[in-house]
Protein backbone atom coordinates (compact mmCIF):
# COMPACT_ATOMS: atom_id res chain seq x y z
CA UNK A 1 0.00 0.00 0.00
CA UNK A 2 1.00 3.45 -0.64
CA UNK A 3 1.07 4.16 3.08
CA UNK A 4 1.59 2.39 6.35
CA UNK A 5 -2.04 4.01 7.28
CA UNK A 6 -3.48 2.39 4.04
CA UNK A 7 -3.93 -1.58 4.64
CA UNK A 8 -6.14 -4.45 3.79
CA UNK A 9 -8.13 -6.72 5.94
CA UNK A 10 -10.81 -9.27 4.77
CA UNK A 11 -11.41 -8.13 1.66
CA UNK A 12 -11.86 -4.32 2.66
CA UNK A 13 -9.75 -1.62 2.44
CA UNK A 14 -8.32 -0.05 5.75
CA UNK A 15 -7.85 3.43 6.59
CA UNK A 16 -6.51 4.88 10.34
CA UNK A 17 -7.55 1.11 11.33
CA UNK A 18 -11.10 1.39 10.10
CA UNK A 19 -12.58 -0.13 7.63
CA UNK A 20 -13.61 2.22 4.65
CA UNK A 21 -16.56 0.63 3.32
CA UNK A 22 -18.18 0.38 6.70
CA UNK A 23 -17.69 4.41 6.96
CA UNK A 24 -19.00 4.40 3.74
CA UNK A 25 -22.24 2.50 4.59
CA UNK A 26 -22.89 4.64 7.60
CA UNK A 27 -21.67 8.25 6.80
CA UNK A 28 -22.72 8.50 2.35
CA UNK A 29 -20.77 9.33 -0.47
CA UNK A 30 -18.40 11.17 -1.61
CA UNK A 31 -17.13 11.42 1.58
CA UNK A 32 -13.76 12.96 3.26
CA UNK A 33 -11.38 11.50 6.32
CA UNK A 34 -8.67 12.56 7.90
CA UNK A 35 -6.41 10.35 10.01
CA UNK A 36 -6.27 13.08 12.80
CA UNK A 37 -2.92 10.77 13.88
CA UNK A 38 -1.31 10.85 10.96
CA UNK A 39 -1.73 14.78 10.91
CA UNK A 40 -0.31 14.73 14.94
CA UNK A 41 2.52 12.53 13.28
CA UNK A 42 3.37 14.66 10.89
CA UNK A 43 3.27 17.69 12.87
CA UNK A 44 5.76 15.56 15.59
CA UNK A 45 8.12 14.67 12.83
CA UNK A 46 8.70 18.66 12.26
CA UNK A 47 8.58 19.99 15.72
CA UNK A 48 10.91 17.40 17.01
CA UNK A 49 13.34 17.68 13.74
CA UNK A 50 13.62 21.42 14.25
CA UNK A 51 13.76 21.35 18.80
CA UNK A 52 16.82 19.07 18.09
CA UNK A 53 18.66 20.97 15.06
CA UNK A 54 17.56 24.55 14.69
CA UNK A 55 20.50 26.86 15.53
CA UNK A 56 18.83 29.73 17.09
CA UNK A 57 15.23 27.81 17.59
CA UNK A 58 12.50 26.78 15.21
CA UNK A 59 9.26 26.57 14.62
CA UNK A 60 6.48 25.13 12.15
CA UNK A 61 3.60 26.43 10.91
CA UNK A 62 0.55 24.50 9.15
CA UNK A 63 -0.65 25.84 6.21
CA UNK A 64 -4.30 26.61 7.03
CA UNK A 65 -4.75 27.05 2.98
CA UNK A 66 -4.62 23.38 2.32
CA UNK A 67 -7.57 22.32 4.66
CA UNK A 68 -9.00 24.87 6.59
CA UNK A 69 -12.31 24.08 8.78
CA UNK A 70 -12.87 24.99 13.04
CA UNK A 71 -11.70 21.14 13.71
CA UNK A 72 -7.72 21.30 12.78
CA UNK A 73 -6.90 23.99 14.73
CA UNK A 74 -7.31 22.74 18.08
CA UNK A 75 -5.62 19.54 17.11
CA UNK A 76 -2.20 21.78 15.50
CA UNK A 77 -2.55 24.30 19.13
CA UNK A 78 -2.25 20.78 20.34
CA UNK A 79 0.82 19.61 18.74
CA UNK A 80 2.62 23.08 19.31
CA UNK A 81 2.56 24.91 15.46
CA UNK A 82 1.82 28.16 14.41
CA UNK A 83 -0.28 28.66 11.36
CA UNK A 84 -0.35 30.46 7.92
CA UNK A 85 -3.57 32.15 7.05
CA UNK A 86 -4.00 33.71 3.52
CA UNK A 87 -7.27 35.37 3.75
CA UNK A 88 -9.73 37.02 6.68
CA UNK A 89 -12.16 33.93 6.02
CA UNK A 90 -8.94 31.61 7.45
CA UNK A 91 -8.37 34.00 10.12
CA UNK A 92 -11.99 33.71 11.27
CA UNK A 93 -11.61 30.13 11.04
CA UNK A 94 -8.59 29.99 13.02
CA UNK A 95 -9.93 31.97 15.88
CA UNK A 96 -13.33 30.93 15.97
CA UNK A 97 -11.50 27.61 16.89
CA UNK A 98 -9.84 29.08 19.70
CA UNK A 99 -6.35 29.69 18.11
CA UNK A 100 -4.06 32.05 19.30
CA UNK A 101 -4.15 34.91 17.37
CA UNK A 102 -0.34 35.72 17.81
CA UNK A 103 0.91 32.43 16.29
CA UNK A 104 -1.31 33.19 13.25
CA UNK A 105 1.07 34.42 10.04
CA UNK A 106 -0.86 36.28 7.41
CA UNK A 107 0.14 36.09 3.75
CA UNK A 108 -1.32 37.19 0.53
CA UNK A 109 -0.11 39.03 -2.40
CA UNK A 110 -2.32 42.03 -2.58
CA UNK A 111 -4.07 42.20 1.13
CA UNK A 112 -7.03 44.55 0.89
CA UNK A 113 -7.41 47.57 3.10
CA UNK A 114 -10.12 45.70 4.61
CA UNK A 115 -7.80 42.83 5.02
CA UNK A 116 -5.52 44.72 6.60
CA UNK A 117 -7.90 46.33 9.17
CA UNK A 118 -9.37 42.93 9.84
CA UNK A 119 -6.34 41.47 10.53
CA UNK A 120 -4.81 44.05 12.75
CA UNK A 121 -8.11 44.03 15.13
CA UNK A 122 -8.19 40.29 15.56
CA UNK A 123 -4.69 40.59 16.86
CA UNK A 124 -2.89 38.77 13.97
CA UNK A 125 0.92 37.88 15.50
CA UNK A 126 2.74 38.52 12.28
CA UNK A 127 2.10 39.97 8.56
CA UNK A 128 4.23 38.72 5.77
CA UNK A 129 4.27 41.74 3.81
CA UNK A 130 4.18 41.25 0.32
CA UNK A 131 4.98 44.54 -1.56
CA UNK A 132 6.15 48.09 -1.02
CA UNK A 133 2.11 49.19 -1.51
CA UNK A 134 1.15 46.81 1.45
CA UNK A 135 3.75 48.07 3.79
CA UNK A 136 2.40 51.60 3.24
CA UNK A 137 -0.80 50.52 4.00
CA UNK A 138 -0.40 48.31 6.98
CA UNK A 139 1.75 50.89 8.76
CA UNK A 140 -1.09 53.69 8.22
CA UNK A 141 -3.49 51.26 9.28
CA UNK A 142 -1.01 50.35 12.40
CA UNK A 143 -0.53 54.05 13.17
CA UNK A 144 -5.00 54.59 13.39
CA UNK A 145 -4.20 51.98 15.85
CA UNK A 146 -1.94 53.14 18.08
CA UNK A 147 0.27 49.94 17.57
CA UNK A 148 3.14 48.74 16.09
CA UNK A 149 2.71 45.37 14.01
CA UNK A 150 5.48 42.73 13.59
CA UNK A 151 6.39 41.28 10.19
CA UNK A 152 8.44 39.44 8.16
CA UNK A 153 9.28 41.04 4.30
CA UNK A 154 8.90 38.48 1.71
CA UNK A 155 11.77 38.79 -0.80
CA UNK A 156 12.13 36.33 -4.20
CA UNK A 157 15.11 34.66 -4.30
CA UNK A 158 15.54 33.35 -7.80
CA UNK A 159 15.60 30.05 -6.84
CA UNK A 160 14.37 27.14 -9.92
CA UNK A 161 12.95 24.31 -7.25
CA UNK A 162 12.63 21.64 -10.43
CA UNK A 163 9.07 21.62 -9.65
CA UNK A 164 6.55 22.42 -11.97
CA UNK A 165 5.52 25.34 -13.19
CA UNK A 166 1.71 26.06 -11.21
CA UNK A 167 3.59 25.48 -7.80
CA UNK A 168 7.40 27.42 -8.07
CA UNK A 169 6.77 30.60 -6.32
CA UNK A 170 10.25 31.94 -5.99
CA UNK A 171 11.75 32.76 -9.15
CA UNK A 172 12.51 36.31 -10.33
CA UNK A 173 8.92 36.08 -12.40
CA UNK A 174 6.49 35.81 -10.03
CA UNK A 175 3.49 37.72 -8.69
CA UNK A 176 4.85 36.85 -4.67
CA UNK A 177 7.54 38.98 -3.43
CA UNK A 178 10.18 41.37 -4.23
CA UNK A 179 13.37 40.20 -5.93
CA UNK A 180 16.58 40.41 -4.74
CA UNK A 181 18.40 40.23 -7.83
CA UNK A 182 16.63 43.36 -9.19
CA UNK A 183 17.94 45.49 -6.17
CA UNK A 184 14.52 45.88 -5.28
CA UNK A 185 14.34 43.85 -1.91
CA UNK A 186 17.43 45.69 -0.49
CA UNK A 187 15.17 48.84 -1.45
CA UNK A 188 11.90 47.00 0.14
CA UNK A 189 13.91 46.23 3.70
CA UNK A 190 15.31 49.97 3.88
CA UNK A 191 11.42 51.41 3.56
CA UNK A 192 10.21 48.64 6.39
CA UNK A 193 12.80 49.63 8.69
CA UNK A 194 11.85 53.49 8.08
CA UNK A 195 8.34 52.48 9.04
CA UNK A 196 7.25 53.71 12.76
CA UNK A 197 4.52 51.38 12.64
CA UNK A 198 6.06 47.66 12.11
CA UNK A 199 8.59 45.83 13.08
CA UNK A 200 10.62 44.04 11.03
CA UNK A 201 11.36 40.76 12.33
CA UNK A 202 13.36 39.25 9.59
CA UNK A 203 12.68 37.95 5.66
CA UNK A 204 10.71 35.30 3.96
CA UNK A 205 10.70 33.84 1.01
CA UNK A 206 8.84 30.44 -0.40
CA UNK A 207 10.43 28.66 -3.75
CA UNK A 208 7.84 26.41 -4.51
CA UNK A 209 5.34 22.68 -3.91
CA UNK A 210 6.07 19.18 -3.84
CA UNK A 211 9.76 19.78 -3.33
CA UNK A 212 11.26 15.70 -3.04
CA UNK A 213 15.07 17.22 -2.57
CA UNK A 214 16.47 19.40 0.30
CA UNK A 215 18.61 20.99 -2.04
CA UNK A 216 16.67 23.71 -3.15
CA UNK A 217 16.40 24.64 0.14
CA UNK A 218 20.02 24.79 0.82
CA UNK A 219 20.22 26.85 -2.24
CA UNK A 220 18.03 29.21 -1.04
CA UNK A 221 19.35 29.48 3.00
CA UNK A 222 22.76 30.79 0.32
CA UNK A 223 20.49 33.07 -1.22
CA UNK A 224 19.02 34.54 1.65
CA UNK A 225 22.41 34.47 3.63
CA UNK A 226 23.75 35.68 1.11
CA UNK A 227 21.60 38.92 1.21
CA UNK A 228 21.04 39.61 4.81
CA UNK A 229 25.17 39.68 4.99
CA UNK A 230 24.80 42.15 2.23
CA UNK A 231 21.79 44.14 3.65
CA UNK A 232 23.37 44.40 7.55
CA UNK A 233 26.54 45.55 6.10
CA UNK A 234 24.89 48.39 4.35
CA UNK A 235 22.30 48.98 6.78
CA UNK A 236 22.63 47.44 9.93
CA UNK A 237 19.71 45.71 9.71
CA UNK A 238 19.48 42.10 11.59
CA UNK A 239 17.41 39.51 10.74
CA UNK A 240 15.81 37.83 13.91
CA UNK A 241 14.13 35.61 12.32
CA UNK A 242 13.76 33.31 8.71
CA UNK A 243 11.22 31.87 6.96
CA UNK A 244 12.21 29.47 4.69
CA UNK A 245 8.42 28.65 3.30
CA UNK A 246 7.78 25.20 2.46
CA UNK A 247 6.83 23.18 -0.20
CA UNK A 248 8.29 19.42 0.56
CA UNK A 249 6.77 16.77 -1.81
CA UNK A 250 4.09 14.29 -1.02
CA UNK A 251 3.63 10.76 -2.26
CA UNK A 252 0.66 10.61 -4.37
CA UNK A 253 1.54 7.62 -6.56
CA UNK A 254 4.67 4.64 -5.71
CA UNK A 255 6.42 6.83 -8.59
CA UNK A 256 6.76 9.86 -6.34
CA UNK A 257 9.55 9.17 -3.93
CA UNK A 258 9.18 8.96 -0.05
CA UNK A 259 10.72 11.74 2.01
CA UNK A 260 11.82 11.78 5.77
CA UNK A 261 10.56 14.84 7.12
CA UNK A 262 13.12 14.07 10.33
CA UNK A 263 16.16 14.08 8.03
CA UNK A 264 15.15 17.01 5.83
CA UNK A 265 14.70 19.34 8.45
CA UNK A 266 18.00 18.64 9.80
CA UNK A 267 19.70 19.07 6.35
CA UNK A 268 17.98 22.45 6.55
CA UNK A 269 19.03 23.12 9.97
CA UNK A 270 22.82 22.23 9.55
CA UNK A 271 22.77 24.15 6.06
CA UNK A 272 21.88 27.05 8.21
CA UNK A 273 23.59 27.13 10.66
CA UNK A 274 27.08 26.29 8.20
CA UNK A 275 26.06 29.35 6.17
CA UNK A 276 25.69 31.65 8.93
CA UNK A 277 28.80 30.69 10.59
CA UNK A 278 30.68 31.73 6.98
CA UNK A 279 29.11 35.05 6.85
CA UNK A 280 29.66 35.80 10.96
CA UNK A 281 25.88 36.06 10.99
CA UNK A 282 23.93 35.26 14.47
CA UNK A 283 21.34 32.41 13.30
CA UNK A 284 17.90 33.73 12.85
CA UNK A 285 14.70 31.69 14.97
CA UNK A 286 14.07 29.33 11.73
CA UNK A 287 10.30 28.68 10.48
CA UNK A 288 9.09 26.26 8.05
CA UNK A 289 6.17 25.96 6.10
CA UNK A 290 5.40 22.38 5.53
CA UNK A 291 2.34 23.03 3.49
CA UNK A 292 0.47 19.91 2.56
CA UNK A 293 2.80 17.49 3.89
CA UNK A 294 1.06 17.76 7.31
CA UNK A 295 -2.22 16.72 6.21
CA UNK A 296 -1.92 15.16 2.54
CA UNK A 297 -1.54 11.65 3.16
CA UNK A 298 -4.18 11.89 6.23
CA UNK A 299 -6.57 12.30 3.74
CA UNK A 300 -8.75 9.36 1.70
CA UNK A 301 -11.79 10.45 -0.23
CA UNK A 302 -14.48 7.51 -0.79
CA UNK A 303 -17.25 7.30 -4.01
CA UNK A 304 -19.36 4.64 -4.76
CA UNK A 305 -19.43 3.67 -8.65
CA UNK A 306 -22.49 4.21 -10.12
CA UNK A 307 -22.49 3.28 -14.00
CA UNK A 308 -18.97 1.03 -15.81
CA UNK A 309 -18.94 1.80 -19.66
CA UNK A 310 -16.14 -0.55 -21.66
CA UNK A 311 -15.30 0.67 -24.94
CA UNK A 312 -12.88 -2.38 -26.30
CA UNK A 313 -9.98 -1.18 -27.59
CA UNK A 314 -10.21 2.81 -26.46
CA UNK A 315 -10.83 3.00 -22.79
CA UNK A 316 -13.11 1.56 -19.72
CA UNK A 317 -14.79 4.84 -17.83
CA UNK A 318 -16.23 3.74 -14.12
CA UNK A 319 -18.44 7.19 -13.38
CA UNK A 320 -18.69 8.05 -9.53
CA UNK A 321 -20.54 9.98 -7.41
CA UNK A 322 -17.94 12.31 -6.64
CA UNK A 323 -16.82 15.38 -9.06
CA UNK A 324 -14.59 17.74 -10.04
CA UNK A 325 -16.11 19.39 -7.11
CA UNK A 326 -14.81 17.79 -4.57
CA UNK A 327 -11.41 17.28 -6.17
CA UNK A 328 -10.36 19.83 -8.60
CA UNK A 329 -6.52 19.42 -8.86
CA UNK A 330 -6.62 16.30 -12.03
CA UNK A 331 -8.42 18.94 -13.65
CA UNK A 332 -6.68 22.50 -13.04
CA UNK A 333 -3.14 20.42 -12.53
CA UNK A 334 -3.34 16.59 -14.05
CA UNK A 335 -2.73 15.71 -10.81
CA UNK A 336 -2.22 12.06 -10.32
CA UNK A 337 -3.42 9.84 -7.42
CA UNK A 338 -3.28 6.04 -6.32
CA UNK A 339 -7.08 4.80 -6.44
CA UNK A 340 -8.05 1.72 -4.46
CA UNK A 341 -11.38 -0.72 -4.99
CA UNK A 342 -11.60 -1.12 -1.38
CA UNK A 343 -14.42 -3.48 -1.94
CA UNK A 344 -12.23 -5.65 -3.41
CA UNK A 345 -8.88 -4.84 -1.35
CA UNK A 346 -7.94 -8.37 -1.87
CA UNK A 347 -8.24 -8.72 -5.70
CA UNK A 348 -5.73 -7.92 -8.26
CA UNK A 349 -5.33 -4.22 -9.73
CA UNK A 350 -5.45 -5.00 -13.15
CA UNK A 351 -8.57 -3.01 -14.67
CA UNK A 352 -6.95 -0.25 -16.35
CA UNK A 353 -9.85 2.46 -16.48
CA UNK A 354 -10.70 5.92 -16.50
CA UNK A 355 -12.55 7.70 -13.45
CA UNK A 356 -14.82 9.82 -14.04
CA UNK A 357 -17.24 11.84 -11.95
CA UNK A 358 -20.90 13.36 -12.31
CA UNK A 359 -20.48 16.97 -13.01
CA UNK A 360 -21.74 17.85 -16.81
CA UNK A 361 -18.27 18.61 -18.18
CA UNK A 362 -15.89 16.12 -19.98
CA UNK A 363 -12.84 16.88 -18.24
CA UNK A 364 -14.09 15.78 -15.02
CA UNK A 365 -11.79 13.46 -14.03
CA UNK A 366 -9.93 12.07 -11.03
CA UNK A 367 -7.47 10.09 -13.42
CA UNK A 368 -7.10 8.11 -16.42
CA UNK A 369 -4.72 4.82 -17.06
CA UNK A 370 -5.40 4.31 -12.84
CA UNK A 371 -5.27 0.73 -12.36
CA UNK A 372 -8.07 -0.80 -9.70
CA UNK A 373 -9.85 -4.21 -8.73
CA UNK A 374 -12.46 -4.99 -11.62
CA UNK A 375 -15.19 -2.72 -10.37
CA UNK A 376 -18.85 -3.63 -9.91
CA UNK A 377 -21.86 -0.77 -9.52
CA UNK A 378 -21.96 -0.26 -5.98
CA UNK A 379 -18.03 -0.69 -5.15
CA UNK A 380 -16.49 1.62 -2.95
CA UNK A 381 -13.25 3.28 -4.93
CA UNK A 382 -11.21 5.20 -2.04
CA UNK A 383 -8.59 7.94 -3.48
CA UNK A 384 -5.39 8.16 -1.17
CA UNK A 385 -3.88 11.43 0.15
CA UNK A 386 -6.44 13.92 -0.51
CA UNK A 387 -5.89 15.31 3.19
CA UNK A 388 -4.86 18.88 1.55
CA UNK A 389 -6.27 21.23 -1.42
CA UNK A 390 -9.45 18.68 -1.80
CA UNK A 391 -12.00 20.08 0.30
CA UNK A 392 -10.11 23.50 0.53
CA UNK A 393 -10.46 23.95 -3.26
CA UNK A 394 -13.86 22.42 -3.48
CA UNK A 395 -16.91 24.23 -5.44
CA UNK A 396 -20.51 23.66 -5.93
CA UNK A 397 -20.58 23.60 -9.57
CA UNK A 398 -23.86 21.92 -11.06
CA UNK A 399 -25.05 22.86 -7.71
CA UNK A 400 -23.74 19.59 -5.90
CA UNK A 401 -23.58 19.81 -2.02
CA UNK A 402 -19.86 19.23 -1.15
CA UNK A 403 -19.30 16.02 1.28
CA UNK A 404 -19.01 15.50 4.75
CA UNK A 405 -15.40 15.02 6.01
CA UNK A 406 -14.93 12.73 9.15
CA UNK A 407 -12.00 12.87 11.52
CA UNK A 408 -10.55 9.22 12.65
CA UNK A 409 -8.39 9.28 15.78
CA UNK A 410 -7.93 6.44 18.19
CA UNK A 411 -10.28 4.36 16.34
CA UNK A 412 -13.66 6.85 16.53
CA UNK A 413 -15.15 8.46 13.76
CA UNK A 414 -16.48 11.65 14.46
CA UNK A 415 -18.27 14.48 12.14
CA UNK A 416 -15.49 17.28 11.70
CA UNK A 417 -17.36 19.18 8.90
CA UNK A 418 -21.61 17.66 7.73
CA UNK A 419 -22.40 17.36 4.58
CA UNK A 420 -24.14 20.33 2.49
CA UNK A 421 -27.66 20.42 2.01
CA UNK A 422 -29.95 21.84 -0.43
CA UNK A 423 -30.75 24.34 1.73
CA UNK A 424 -27.03 25.54 1.94
CA UNK A 425 -26.81 25.76 -1.34
CA UNK A 426 -29.58 28.85 -1.55
CA UNK A 427 -28.71 30.48 2.02
CA UNK A 428 -27.17 33.15 0.41
CA UNK A 429 -29.65 33.96 -2.79
CA UNK A 430 -32.11 36.22 -2.30
CA UNK A 431 -35.33 35.53 -1.53
CA UNK A 432 -37.95 35.34 -4.73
Amino acid sequence: MLHTNITSEGGSLRFAGQDVTELARRFGTPLYLLDVDRVRQNCRAYTAALSEFAPNGGAAMYASKSLCFTGIYPVIAEERMRADVVSCGEIYTAVRAGFDPALLYFHSNNKTAEDIEYALDAGVGCFVVDNPEELAALNAAAAERGKTQQVLLRVSPGIDPHTFKAVATGQLDSKFGVAIETGDAERFVRAAVDCANVDVLGLHCHIGSQIFDAAPFVDAIAAMTDFISDISLKTGFVCRVLDLGGGVGVRYTDKDPEVDIYTSVRTICIALASACAEKGLDAPFLLLEPGRSISADAGMTLYTVGSIKELPGIRNWVCIDGSMDDNPRYCLYGSEYTVYNASRADESADYVCTVAGRCCESGDMIGEGLSIARPRVGDVLAVAVTGSYNYSMASNYNRLPRPALIMLENGEAKVGIRRETFEDLVACDAEV
